[in-house]
């Protein structure tokens, strides 16, 4: 059966050997005391929750939530990791102090959370949209509410989710219908019924905090015209303890899924139930902007967390499984057949999963570095240019890591054979789990339009040239020099035909509005291969400097670089060649005659 292993020489060497983390905080000022030792330490308890407590939870997991009388029962062992998650204080990780958190950096939670991915990722749903919750609470809520409620979502004592679409809408939350209508008390009474609710009801904590979206009757029409509001599914009592009949929240039905059965995806109704609006009337979007991008990049972790599980069981797998001969003759002659693992094309297999794996580290640690500069430097301009660097990038870590990760499980049942395809050996889980990635928190091609649309061509390329110029400038540094000069070459080249691209795109788009639709997916694609190349550049500078130490680590790093680069990154060839064809290829025929039945 499948098994995880927290990779925690590889996390070690991309926080310190590769992006300097401890140096970083500590300039940051904020995070007194966190040196590369503490880091460790966290992360090696981080680690054994993982392995010992969570993943064994995660094949039984698979036989799903149930519900009765409109009460959800997670599966067996969900609700006991729970209370060892909160009794060894993980919920606090990255929350502030004043609210009872630890006051970590963010990039430690986040490594937290790929671990707790790739141990069970069903189960990690629950408490992974927690800190976007509090973040949102914590910049858009008055006091009374986060007096009231941060201090239980911080320890975990209660738990937290998103309540946004409604079965007409799907992604267009412009056409939402929940109302809510004012109170004299200044609460409001909700009514409405959301599905796709992940964590919409469960058994792990006694109360949950529901952010949701409605609109005030006489609203505007559209996104412009929806507000944020704070429901829980019990009323708090004068003295601080709970109300034992629920507030008007009932859960009708759980989602069958493809996947991640052990999450609870919920039709959830609210019929006038009680609740408090977060900041102000009509800005709610805005508002859930702090969830969203948090769940954005957490989708990145989680196909980060879900691609090192499926990784490591193949390569497992391979090691172990015996059939025929190995090209370049028997290697184990005293075995009626050598281990998958010599064959040239399971090699492949397996270093394809490996580069996406490292890759999708590098980039996710990385990203996480941002939130903290974005938070703590002391100087304005390096916060400014952090958050141009994580409103550029988050679409990419979403989309780009969760379509690899979905290629990375289908590797891992190829692995695997008929092995793979049948439920015993557990691999096919993960490819179920994983498919949902690129669905939820906005759709892949959602986040490319996102990206072209609103993050490029809004702002005239504005943050891609400051990306690329930060890119640039490194490849003429010093470190650079220690990497092979094809690659800097094909990045560099990467670099320059985005630029050439994006005039070109902006110019035929200001022509015909179809045009950014029609090339988005592959241009995010190609801006995900320049950060991971980036990034892979870095590591290999890094590798370079311990070559002569005679650790396998350290030369398995070079190799990986290098077949990242001839292998994976000349996809950017094909991409440049559907970016150049335009929305032409769509064609302009009508509807009717394009898809006529045959």
């Amino acid at each position: 059966m499948p098994s995880y292993a927290a990779p925690l020489r590889d996390i070690r060497f991309v926080l310190h050997d590769v992006l300097e983390a401890p140096r970083v905080l500590e300039e940051l000022g904020s995070f007194a005391g966190l040196d590369a030792g503490t880091i460790d330490s966290i992360m090696e308890e981080a680690g054994r929750f993982a392995v010992e407590i969570l993943a064994p939870t995660r094949q039984p997991g698979d036989a799903g939530c149930e519900i009765e009388q409109g009460q959800v029962t997670t599966p067996p062992g969900f609700r006991s990791a729970y209370r060892s998650f909160v009794d060894s204080g993980w919920p606090t990780l990255a929350c502030s102090e004043e609210w009872g958190g630890q006051g970590l950096p963010n990039v430690i939670n986040n490594v937290l959370y790929e671990m707790l991915n790739g141990a069970n990722l069903a189960f990690s749903i629950y408490p992974g949209i927690v800190h976007g919750a509090y973040e949102c609470l914590l910049r858009h809520a008055d006091t009374e509410l986060k007096r009231r409620y941060l201090p239980k979502i911080v320890s975990g004592e209660w738990l937290a989710t998103m309540a946004l679409t409604e079965a007409h809408c799907g992604s267009d939350l412009g056409l939402v219908r929940t109302l809510a209508k004012h109170n004299e008390d200044g609460s409001y009474r909700i009514r409405g019924t959301k599905i796709f609710h992940s964590g919409g009801d469960h058994d792990l904590t006694s109360n949950i905090v529901h952010l949701v979206l409605a609109r005030l009757e006489n609203a505007p029409a559209g996104s412009k015209g929806l507000s944020l509001f704070l429901v829980p599914k019990h009323l708090s009592l004068a003295d601080g303890s709970l109300s034992q009949s629920r507030n008007g929240v009932s859960v009708g039905s759980l989602e069958h899924k493809l996947g991640v059965h052990g999450s609870a995806t919920c039709v959830t109704s609210f019929d006038d139930a009680i609740g408090w609006m977060i900041g102000e009337p009509h800005r709610g979007l805005g508002c859930m902007f702090a969830m969203m991008n948090a769940a954005r990049l957490g989708v990145g972790v989680q196909s980060l967390g879900a691609s090192e599980l499926a990784y490591r069981c193949a390569l497992d797998y391979a090691r172990e499984r015996l059939q025929m001969r190995s090209a370049k003759g028997p290697q184990l002659p005293q075995s009626p057949a050598d281990p998958i693992v010599l064959h040239a094309d399971v090699r492949r297999m397996l270093l394809t999963q490996k580069a996406w794996v490292e890759g999708a580290r590098l980039l996710t640690i990385w990203l996480s570095l941002q939130l903290d500069i974005e938070n703590h430097d002391p100087e304005i301009e390096a916060r400014r240019r952090a958050a141009d660097l994580l409103a550029l990038l988050t679409p990419v870590a979403k989309a780009f890591l969760s379509d690899n990760a979905l290629e990375v499980a289908n590797l891992a049942v190829q692995v695997y054979g008929g092995h793979g395809y049948v439920a015993e050996h557990g691999v096919e889980q993960i490819t179920r789990d994983v498919r949902i990635l690129s669905i939820y928190e906005g759709t892949n091609g959602i986040q490319s339009l996102d990206l072209l649309g609103r993050k490029i061509l809004a702002d005239q390329g504005a943050r891609l040239e400051s990306f690329l110029a930060t890119v640039e400038r490194w490849l003429a540094g010093a470190g650079a020099q220690q990497t092979p000069l094809a690659h800097r070459n094909a990045l560099l080249e990467l670099v320059s035909k985005l630029r050439q691209l994006t005039l070109e795109i902006s110019r035929r788009t200001s022509a015909n509005a179809d045009e950014a639709g029609a090339v988005s997916v592959s241009y995010l694609r190609l801006l995900g291969h320049c950060a991971m190349a980036f990034l892979y550049l870095r590591a290999n500078a890094a590798a370079a400097l311990h070559t002569d130490s005679g650790d396998a680590f350290y030369r398995a790093k070079l190799a990986t670089s290098a077949f990242y680069f001839d292998r994976l990154f000349p996809e950017t060839t094909w991409h440049l060649q559907v970016v150049r064809s335009g929305n032409d290829a769509l064609s302009d025929i009508p509807e009717a005659e394009l898809f006529v039945a045959a």
